[in-house]
Protein backbone atom coordinates (compact mmCIF):
# COMPACT_ATOMS: atom_id res chain seq x y z
CA UNK A 1 0.00 0.00 0.00
CA UNK A 2 1.80 3.40 -0.99
CA UNK A 3 1.04 5.38 2.14
CA UNK A 4 0.83 8.69 0.18
CA UNK A 5 -2.18 7.91 -1.36
CA UNK A 6 -3.77 6.29 1.45
CA UNK A 7 -3.27 9.29 3.97
CA UNK A 8 -4.46 11.68 0.70
CA UNK A 9 -7.73 9.95 0.38
CA UNK A 10 -8.19 9.25 4.17
CA UNK A 11 -7.40 13.44 4.90
CA UNK A 12 -9.50 14.16 1.65
CA UNK A 13 -12.69 11.86 2.47
CA UNK A 14 -12.31 14.18 5.78
CA UNK A 15 -11.83 17.50 4.39
CA UNK A 16 -15.08 19.20 5.13
CA UNK A 17 -15.17 18.09 8.41
CA UNK A 18 -11.43 19.51 9.23
CA UNK A 19 -12.36 22.90 7.26
CA UNK A 20 -15.33 23.17 9.27
CA UNK A 21 -13.37 22.48 12.23
CA UNK A 22 -10.66 24.95 11.92
CA UNK A 23 -12.87 27.88 10.72
CA UNK A 24 -14.86 27.02 14.04
CA UNK A 25 -11.48 27.79 15.82
CA UNK A 26 -11.14 30.94 13.36
CA UNK A 27 -14.60 32.15 14.29
CA UNK A 28 -13.90 31.86 17.99
CA UNK A 29 -10.44 33.19 18.69
CA UNK A 30 -9.27 33.06 22.17
CA UNK A 31 -5.34 34.16 23.62
CA UNK A 32 -2.56 32.49 25.68
CA UNK A 33 -4.10 29.99 28.66
CA UNK A 34 -8.16 31.25 27.60
CA UNK A 35 -8.21 28.78 24.79
CA UNK A 36 -11.06 26.91 26.83
CA UNK A 37 -13.82 26.90 23.30
CA UNK A 38 -11.22 25.91 20.96
CA UNK A 39 -9.99 22.85 23.66
CA UNK A 40 -12.72 21.65 23.47
CA UNK A 41 -13.65 21.45 20.02
CA UNK A 42 -10.46 19.36 19.89
CA UNK A 43 -11.57 17.54 22.47
CA UNK A 44 -14.38 16.49 21.05
CA UNK A 45 -12.65 16.08 17.98
CA UNK A 46 -10.51 13.32 18.64
CA UNK A 47 -13.02 11.70 21.29
CA UNK A 48 -15.30 11.28 18.26
CA UNK A 49 -12.65 9.34 16.16
CA UNK A 50 -12.10 7.04 18.98
CA UNK A 51 -8.43 8.71 20.82
CA UNK A 52 -8.82 8.53 24.73
CA UNK A 53 -8.35 12.02 25.76
CA UNK A 54 -6.68 13.48 28.95
CA UNK A 55 -7.63 17.18 29.84
CA UNK A 56 -5.44 19.67 32.58
CA UNK A 57 -2.36 17.95 31.65
CA UNK A 58 0.53 19.47 32.91
CA UNK A 59 -1.52 21.84 34.63
CA UNK A 60 -2.93 23.11 32.07
CA UNK A 61 -6.76 24.16 31.88
CA UNK A 62 -6.39 24.35 28.46
CA UNK A 63 -3.64 21.57 27.41
CA UNK A 64 -5.13 17.89 26.41
CA UNK A 65 -3.41 14.71 25.14
CA UNK A 66 -5.57 12.14 22.47
CA UNK A 67 -4.02 8.73 22.26
CA UNK A 68 -4.60 5.92 20.25
CA UNK A 69 -3.15 2.83 20.03
CA UNK A 70 -0.04 1.31 22.62
CA UNK A 71 3.13 0.75 23.21
CA UNK A 72 6.66 1.68 20.96
CA UNK A 73 7.02 3.65 19.16
CA UNK A 74 5.24 6.57 20.34
CA UNK A 75 4.64 9.69 17.71
CA UNK A 76 3.75 13.11 19.04
CA UNK A 77 2.29 15.47 17.00
CA UNK A 78 1.66 18.50 18.12
CA UNK A 79 -1.59 21.45 17.81
CA UNK A 80 -1.48 24.51 18.74
CA UNK A 81 -4.83 26.48 18.81
CA UNK A 82 -3.96 30.10 20.47
CA UNK A 83 -4.65 33.67 18.77
CA UNK A 84 -2.99 37.69 19.21
CA UNK A 85 -4.80 40.51 20.77
CA UNK A 86 -5.56 42.95 18.91
CA UNK A 87 -5.80 41.48 15.31
CA UNK A 88 -9.79 40.73 15.07
CA UNK A 89 -10.40 40.83 11.10
CA UNK A 90 -13.40 39.88 9.12
CA UNK A 91 -12.20 37.03 6.63
CA UNK A 92 -11.72 36.83 3.09
CA UNK A 93 -11.40 41.00 2.67
CA UNK A 94 -8.56 42.89 1.30
CA UNK A 95 -8.37 45.96 3.51
CA UNK A 96 -8.52 46.13 7.50
CA UNK A 97 -12.07 45.63 8.77
CA UNK A 98 -11.83 43.99 12.53
CA UNK A 99 -15.01 42.22 13.90
CA UNK A 100 -14.61 43.67 16.99
CA UNK A 101 -12.06 46.92 17.47
CA UNK A 102 -8.94 45.51 19.33
CA UNK A 103 -10.53 41.74 19.83
CA UNK A 104 -7.97 38.75 18.83
CA UNK A 105 -7.66 37.05 15.66
CA UNK A 106 -5.80 34.32 14.77
CA UNK A 107 -2.88 36.43 12.98
CA UNK A 108 -0.30 33.31 12.98
CA UNK A 109 -2.79 30.77 11.78
CA UNK A 110 -3.46 28.26 14.72
CA UNK A 111 -6.59 27.55 14.14
CA UNK A 112 -4.77 25.81 10.61
CA UNK A 113 -2.32 24.36 12.52
CA UNK A 114 -3.77 22.62 15.37
CA UNK A 115 -6.40 21.44 12.76
CA UNK A 116 -4.15 19.83 10.71
CA UNK A 117 -2.26 18.35 13.14
CA UNK A 118 -5.61 16.86 14.33
CA UNK A 119 -6.08 15.47 10.79
CA UNK A 120 -2.56 14.19 10.77
CA UNK A 121 -3.58 12.06 13.57
CA UNK A 122 -6.47 10.95 12.65
CA UNK A 123 -4.67 9.73 8.92
CA UNK A 124 -2.15 7.58 11.08
CA UNK A 125 -4.87 6.29 13.47
CA UNK A 126 -6.90 4.98 10.42
CA UNK A 127 -3.62 3.89 8.83
CA UNK A 128 -2.25 1.92 11.79
CA UNK A 129 -6.16 0.34 12.12
CA UNK A 130 -5.67 -0.31 8.35
CA UNK A 131 -2.26 -2.47 7.92
CA UNK A 132 -1.82 -3.76 11.78
CA UNK A 133 0.93 -0.80 12.25
CA UNK A 134 1.98 -1.44 15.98
CA UNK A 135 2.74 1.89 18.62
CA UNK A 136 1.17 5.00 19.65
CA UNK A 137 0.04 8.12 18.19
CA UNK A 138 -0.82 11.17 20.40
CA UNK A 139 -2.13 14.69 19.77
CA UNK A 140 -0.95 16.84 22.30
CA UNK A 141 -3.07 19.87 22.19
CA UNK A 142 -0.65 22.81 23.05
CA UNK A 143 -1.79 26.24 25.07
CA UNK A 144 -0.44 29.59 24.77
CA UNK A 145 2.57 29.19 22.37
CA UNK A 146 2.25 32.95 21.59
CA UNK A 147 2.88 33.80 24.98
CA UNK A 148 3.48 31.79 27.39
CA UNK A 149 5.13 28.15 26.25
CA UNK A 150 2.67 25.67 26.94
CA UNK A 151 4.72 22.97 25.84
CA UNK A 152 7.65 24.11 27.77
CA UNK A 153 4.90 23.03 31.21
CA UNK A 154 4.58 20.05 29.56
CA UNK A 155 7.95 19.20 28.89
CA UNK A 156 8.86 20.41 32.39
CA UNK A 157 5.96 17.93 33.35
CA UNK A 158 7.68 14.95 31.61
CA UNK A 159 4.63 14.53 29.10
CA UNK A 160 7.23 13.79 26.35
CA UNK A 161 9.66 11.49 28.40
CA UNK A 162 8.44 8.23 26.74
CA UNK A 163 7.89 9.83 23.55
CA UNK A 164 10.56 8.67 20.60
CA UNK A 165 9.96 11.65 17.88
CA UNK A 166 7.16 14.30 17.54
CA UNK A 167 6.36 16.26 14.60
CA UNK A 168 4.55 19.36 13.79
CA UNK A 169 3.71 22.24 11.06
CA UNK A 170 3.26 25.77 10.69
CA UNK A 171 1.43 27.70 8.19
CA UNK A 172 3.70 30.28 5.81
CA UNK A 173 4.15 31.53 2.73
CA UNK A 174 6.09 28.78 1.73
CA UNK A 175 6.04 25.33 1.28
CA UNK A 176 9.57 24.40 2.94
CA UNK A 177 10.77 21.96 6.08
CA UNK A 178 11.74 23.49 9.03
CA UNK A 179 15.37 22.57 10.19
CA UNK A 180 16.65 25.22 12.20
CA UNK A 181 17.66 26.56 14.97
CA UNK A 182 15.50 29.16 16.82
CA UNK A 183 15.95 31.67 19.82
CA UNK A 184 15.40 31.23 23.26
CA UNK A 185 12.83 33.38 25.33
CA UNK A 186 11.81 34.94 28.36
CA UNK A 187 8.73 36.83 28.82
CA UNK A 188 8.71 39.14 31.44
CA UNK A 189 6.90 42.23 33.07
CA UNK A 190 8.43 44.62 35.00
CA UNK A 191 6.14 46.91 37.23
CA UNK A 192 7.16 49.93 39.30
CA UNK A 193 5.35 50.85 41.69
CA UNK A 194 5.78 54.66 43.51
CA UNK A 195 3.82 57.00 44.82
CA UNK A 196 1.30 59.94 43.88
CA UNK A 197 1.65 63.22 43.91
CA UNK A 198 0.30 66.27 42.93
CA UNK A 199 2.34 67.61 40.07
CA UNK A 200 2.43 71.05 39.99
CA UNK A 201 1.62 71.92 44.05
CA UNK A 202 3.91 69.07 45.46
CA UNK A 203 6.01 67.23 42.93
CA UNK A 204 8.98 66.51 45.04
CA UNK A 205 6.45 64.23 47.49
CA UNK A 206 5.71 61.92 43.95
CA UNK A 207 7.46 59.15 42.80
CA UNK A 208 6.80 58.43 39.27
CA UNK A 209 6.45 54.99 38.23
CA UNK A 210 6.38 56.33 34.63
CA UNK A 211 10.11 57.46 34.79
CA UNK A 212 11.16 54.51 35.97
CA UNK A 213 9.22 52.48 32.88
CA UNK A 214 10.98 55.01 30.74
CA UNK A 215 14.38 55.00 32.29
CA UNK A 216 14.45 51.08 31.85
CA UNK A 217 13.57 51.44 28.37
CA UNK A 218 16.38 53.95 28.08
CA UNK A 219 18.87 51.43 29.50
CA UNK A 220 17.73 48.66 27.62
CA UNK A 221 18.35 50.30 24.24
CA UNK A 222 21.89 51.34 25.43
CA UNK A 223 22.38 47.54 26.40
CA UNK A 224 21.69 46.70 23.16
CA UNK A 225 24.99 47.71 21.72
CA UNK A 226 26.98 45.55 24.18
CA UNK A 227 24.94 42.44 23.45
CA UNK A 228 25.70 39.61 20.56
CA UNK A 229 23.90 40.64 17.38
CA UNK A 230 22.07 37.37 17.25
CA UNK A 231 19.73 38.90 20.40
CA UNK A 232 16.98 40.21 20.25
CA UNK A 233 14.82 42.34 22.75
CA UNK A 234 11.41 43.62 22.32
CA UNK A 235 8.62 45.84 25.08
CA UNK A 236 5.64 47.08 24.81
CA UNK A 237 4.64 49.58 27.76
CA UNK A 238 1.21 48.41 28.72
CA UNK A 239 0.25 50.62 31.61
CA UNK A 240 1.40 54.23 32.00
CA UNK A 241 -0.32 54.97 35.45
CA UNK A 242 -3.28 56.78 34.27
CA UNK A 243 -3.94 59.74 31.74
CA UNK A 244 -3.37 62.98 33.89
CA UNK A 245 -0.30 64.52 33.40
CA UNK A 246 -0.89 66.37 36.63
CA UNK A 247 -0.50 63.40 38.69
CA UNK A 248 2.48 61.53 39.73
CA UNK A 249 2.31 57.93 38.53
CA UNK A 250 2.25 55.87 41.14
CA UNK A 251 2.12 52.16 39.05
CA UNK A 252 3.50 51.37 35.92
CA UNK A 253 4.29 48.15 34.21
CA UNK A 254 6.47 47.46 30.89
CA UNK A 255 6.29 43.98 28.80
CA UNK A 256 9.38 42.23 27.65
CA UNK A 257 10.67 39.67 25.66
CA UNK A 258 14.16 38.79 25.44
CA UNK A 259 15.63 36.16 23.13
CA UNK A 260 19.01 34.82 22.52
CA UNK A 261 19.98 31.42 20.11
CA UNK A 262 20.77 29.12 22.83
CA UNK A 263 19.39 29.22 26.83
CA UNK A 264 22.49 30.37 29.01
CA UNK A 265 22.85 33.56 26.53
CA UNK A 266 19.28 34.17 27.54
CA UNK A 267 19.23 33.70 30.62
CA UNK A 268 22.58 36.25 30.85
CA UNK A 269 20.73 38.32 29.00
CA UNK A 270 17.65 38.72 31.29
CA UNK A 271 20.20 38.96 34.37
CA UNK A 272 21.02 41.87 32.76
CA UNK A 273 18.11 43.12 32.04
CA UNK A 274 16.78 42.86 35.06
CA UNK A 275 19.61 45.04 36.51
CA UNK A 276 18.93 47.82 34.24
CA UNK A 277 15.43 47.76 36.00
CA UNK A 278 16.44 47.35 39.42
CA UNK A 279 18.84 50.41 38.96
CA UNK A 280 15.82 51.94 37.28
CA UNK A 281 13.57 51.47 40.66
CA UNK A 282 17.02 52.89 42.56
CA UNK A 283 17.19 56.11 40.36
CA UNK A 284 13.53 57.07 40.80
CA UNK A 285 13.13 55.67 44.29
CA UNK A 286 10.18 53.11 43.48
CA UNK A 287 9.94 49.89 44.20
CA UNK A 288 10.06 46.76 41.04
CA UNK A 289 8.58 43.61 40.78
CA UNK A 290 8.72 41.26 38.14
CA UNK A 291 6.02 38.87 36.72
CA UNK A 292 7.24 35.84 34.95
CA UNK A 293 5.23 35.24 31.64
CA UNK A 294 6.64 32.59 29.84
CA UNK A 295 10.08 30.89 28.41
CA UNK A 296 11.26 28.44 25.51
CA UNK A 297 13.75 26.65 24.43
CA UNK A 298 15.80 27.14 21.33
CA UNK A 299 14.95 24.47 18.39
CA UNK A 300 17.20 21.42 18.57
CA UNK A 301 17.53 20.43 14.55
CA UNK A 302 17.41 16.92 13.03
CA UNK A 303 18.96 16.27 9.61
CA UNK A 304 17.33 12.81 9.66
CA UNK A 305 13.69 13.62 10.04
CA UNK A 306 14.15 16.26 7.91
CA UNK A 307 14.98 14.34 4.61
CA UNK A 308 12.22 12.22 5.68
CA UNK A 309 9.38 15.12 5.71
CA UNK A 310 11.27 16.72 2.63
CA UNK A 311 10.33 13.37 0.62
CA UNK A 312 6.92 13.00 2.07
CA UNK A 313 6.48 16.89 1.22
CA UNK A 314 7.92 16.21 -2.49
CA UNK A 315 5.81 13.19 -2.86
CA UNK A 316 2.53 14.86 -1.56
CA UNK A 317 3.14 17.82 -3.67
CA UNK A 318 1.33 21.25 -3.42
CA UNK A 319 -2.64 22.10 -3.75
CA UNK A 320 -4.39 22.90 -6.87
CA UNK A 321 -4.70 27.02 -5.78
CA UNK A 322 -7.40 28.04 -8.27
CA UNK A 323 -7.70 31.22 -10.34
CA UNK A 324 -10.11 32.43 -7.36
CA UNK A 325 -7.34 31.45 -4.95
CA UNK A 326 -4.61 33.52 -7.29
CA UNK A 327 -6.42 36.36 -7.58
CA UNK A 328 -7.47 37.07 -4.20
CA UNK A 329 -3.86 35.97 -3.47
CA UNK A 330 -3.15 38.99 -5.85
CA UNK A 331 -5.29 41.27 -4.16
CA UNK A 332 -3.70 40.50 -0.78
CA UNK A 333 -0.32 41.26 -1.96
CA UNK A 334 -1.50 44.17 -3.28
CA UNK A 335 -2.31 45.75 0.01
CA UNK A 336 1.26 44.51 1.42
CA UNK A 337 3.95 47.34 1.12
CA UNK A 338 7.01 46.85 -1.47
CA UNK A 339 9.09 46.28 0.89
CA UNK A 340 7.12 43.55 2.37
CA UNK A 341 6.77 41.69 -1.01
CA UNK A 342 10.25 41.67 -1.19
CA UNK A 343 10.58 39.90 2.69
CA UNK A 344 9.20 37.12 0.52
CA UNK A 345 12.78 36.14 -1.12
CA UNK A 346 15.31 37.33 1.72
CA UNK A 347 17.37 34.33 2.30
CA UNK A 348 16.02 31.94 -0.49
CA UNK A 349 18.62 30.86 -3.50
CA UNK A 350 18.73 32.36 -6.54
CA UNK A 351 17.03 29.55 -8.36
CA UNK A 352 14.04 29.31 -5.88
CA UNK A 353 13.84 33.40 -5.48
CA UNK A 354 13.42 33.40 -9.84
CA UNK A 355 10.87 30.14 -10.15
CA UNK A 356 8.95 32.39 -7.23
CA UNK A 357 9.30 35.81 -8.94
CA UNK A 358 5.95 36.95 -10.18
CA UNK A 359 3.97 34.44 -8.31
CA UNK A 360 1.41 35.76 -5.83
CA UNK A 361 1.25 31.86 -4.36
CA UNK A 362 4.08 29.32 -3.93
CA UNK A 363 3.97 26.71 -5.79
CA UNK A 364 7.12 25.82 -5.84
CA UNK A 365 9.33 23.23 -3.02
CA UNK A 366 12.04 24.79 -2.97
CA UNK A 367 15.14 22.13 -2.38
CA UNK A 368 15.93 21.08 1.30
CA UNK A 369 18.32 23.17 2.64
CA UNK A 370 21.27 21.98 3.92
CA UNK A 371 22.99 24.99 5.67
CA UNK A 372 22.28 25.90 9.03
CA UNK A 373 19.37 28.80 9.61
CA UNK A 374 18.79 30.71 12.66
CA UNK A 375 15.38 31.46 13.29
CA UNK A 376 15.16 34.95 14.06
CA UNK A 377 11.55 34.52 16.07
CA UNK A 378 10.97 31.17 19.25
CA UNK A 379 8.92 28.54 19.54
CA UNK A 380 7.89 26.24 22.27
CA UNK A 381 8.37 23.50 19.87
CA UNK A 382 11.72 24.18 21.38
CA UNK A 383 11.59 22.60 24.27
CA UNK A 384 9.75 19.60 22.93
CA UNK A 385 13.06 19.54 20.70
CA UNK A 386 15.56 19.02 23.80
CA UNK A 387 13.56 15.79 24.94
CA UNK A 388 12.98 13.98 21.62
CA UNK A 389 13.96 14.12 17.91
CA UNK A 390 11.75 16.79 16.81
CA UNK A 391 10.58 18.12 13.07
CA UNK A 392 8.46 20.93 11.16
CA UNK A 393 6.82 21.55 8.14
CA UNK A 394 5.88 24.71 6.65
CA UNK A 395 2.75 25.22 3.82
CA UNK A 396 1.63 27.84 1.45
CA UNK A 397 -1.69 28.83 3.46
CA UNK A 398 -1.38 32.54 2.75
CA UNK A 399 0.12 34.80 -0.30
CA UNK A 400 3.35 35.25 -0.87
CA UNK A 401 4.92 37.76 1.47
CA UNK A 402 1.93 37.92 3.64
CA UNK A 403 4.34 38.83 7.00
CA UNK A 404 3.10 36.83 10.35
CA UNK A 405 0.68 38.69 13.13
CA UNK A 406 -0.72 40.84 10.74
CA UNK A 407 -4.81 41.04 9.85
CA UNK A 408 -3.73 39.91 6.19
CA UNK A 409 -2.92 36.50 7.88
CA UNK A 410 -6.38 37.01 9.92
CA UNK A 411 -8.08 37.31 6.64
CA UNK A 412 -6.85 34.91 4.83
CA UNK A 413 -6.87 32.24 8.00
CA UNK A 414 -10.89 30.86 7.06
CA UNK A 415 -10.32 30.77 3.23
CA UNK A 416 -9.77 28.12 0.65
CA UNK A 417 -5.78 28.96 0.25
CA UNK A 418 -5.33 28.43 4.14
CA UNK A 419 -7.60 25.10 4.26
CA UNK A 420 -5.32 23.83 1.21
CA UNK A 421 -2.16 24.23 2.98
CA UNK A 422 -3.45 22.79 5.83
CA UNK A 423 -4.48 19.30 4.09
CA UNK A 424 -1.41 19.29 2.70
CA UNK A 425 0.61 19.87 5.67
CA UNK A 426 -2.01 16.94 7.33
CA UNK A 427 -0.69 14.79 4.91
CA UNK A 428 2.97 15.30 4.77
CA UNK A 429 3.04 14.87 9.10
CA UNK A 430 1.02 11.59 8.94
CA UNK A 431 3.13 10.45 6.27
CA UNK A 432 6.52 10.86 8.25
CA UNK A 433 5.31 9.93 11.03
CA UNK A 434 4.41 6.19 9.42
CA UNK A 435 7.83 6.38 7.67
CA UNK A 436 9.61 6.90 10.89
CA UNK A 437 7.01 4.53 12.80
CA UNK A 438 7.79 1.65 10.30
CA UNK A 439 11.22 1.67 10.02
CA UNK A 440 13.28 1.29 13.06
CA UNK A 441 16.46 2.18 11.51
CA UNK A 442 15.37 5.68 10.85
CA UNK A 443 14.14 6.36 14.43
CA UNK A 444 17.71 5.21 15.78
CA UNK A 445 19.43 7.65 13.47
CA UNK A 446 17.44 10.42 14.43
CA UNK A 447 17.75 9.50 18.30
CA UNK A 448 21.66 8.92 17.79
CA UNK A 449 21.71 12.75 16.16
CA UNK A 450 19.83 14.31 18.54
CA UNK A 451 21.87 12.91 21.42
CA UNK A 452 25.01 14.47 19.29
CA UNK A 453 23.29 17.81 19.06
CA UNK A 454 22.47 18.29 22.70
CA UNK A 455 26.37 17.30 23.15
CA UNK A 456 25.41 15.69 26.97
CA UNK A 457 23.67 18.71 28.02
CA UNK A 458 20.60 17.70 30.29
CA UNK A 459 17.15 19.42 29.39
CA UNK A 460 16.65 22.10 31.58
CA UNK A 461 13.13 24.22 31.98
CA UNK A 462 13.80 27.74 31.99
CA UNK A 463 10.14 28.27 33.62
CA UNK A 464 11.26 29.04 37.39
CA UNK A 465 10.80 25.79 39.55
CA UNK A 466 8.18 27.37 41.40
CA UNK A 467 6.51 28.89 38.81
CA UNK A 468 2.84 27.25 37.79
CA UNK A 469 0.30 28.08 34.67
CA UNK A 470 -1.60 30.42 34.95
CA UNK A 471 -5.12 29.37 36.21
CA UNK A 472 -8.19 30.79 35.33
CA UNK A 473 -11.37 30.89 37.26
Amino acid sequence: MEKQTFISGCIDKRKETFIQLSDKIWETPEIYFEEQQSANYLCKALEEEGFQVKIDVGGLQTGFIGSFGSGKPVAAILGEFDALPGLSQKKGLTNHEPIIAGGPGHGCGHNLLGTGAFAAAVAIKEYMEKTGLKGTVRYYGCPAEENGSGKAYMARAGLFDDVDFALSWHPETKPIIMNFSSLANYAVRFIFHGKSAHAAAAPHLGRSALDAVELMNVGVNYLREHMIPEARIHYAITDTGGNSPNVVQAYAEVAYLIRAPKKKQVTDLYARVNDIAKGAALMTGTKMEVIFEGAASDLIPNDTLAKVMYDNLTAIGVPNYDEFDQAYAKEIRDSLSPEEREAAFIGLDKSTAENLKGKHIAEFIPPLTEKAIMLSGSTDVGDVSWIVPTMQCMTACWALGTPFHTWQVVSQGAMPIAHKGMLQAGKVIACTAIEVMENPDILRKAKAEHQERLGGEPYVSLIPEQQEPPRKN
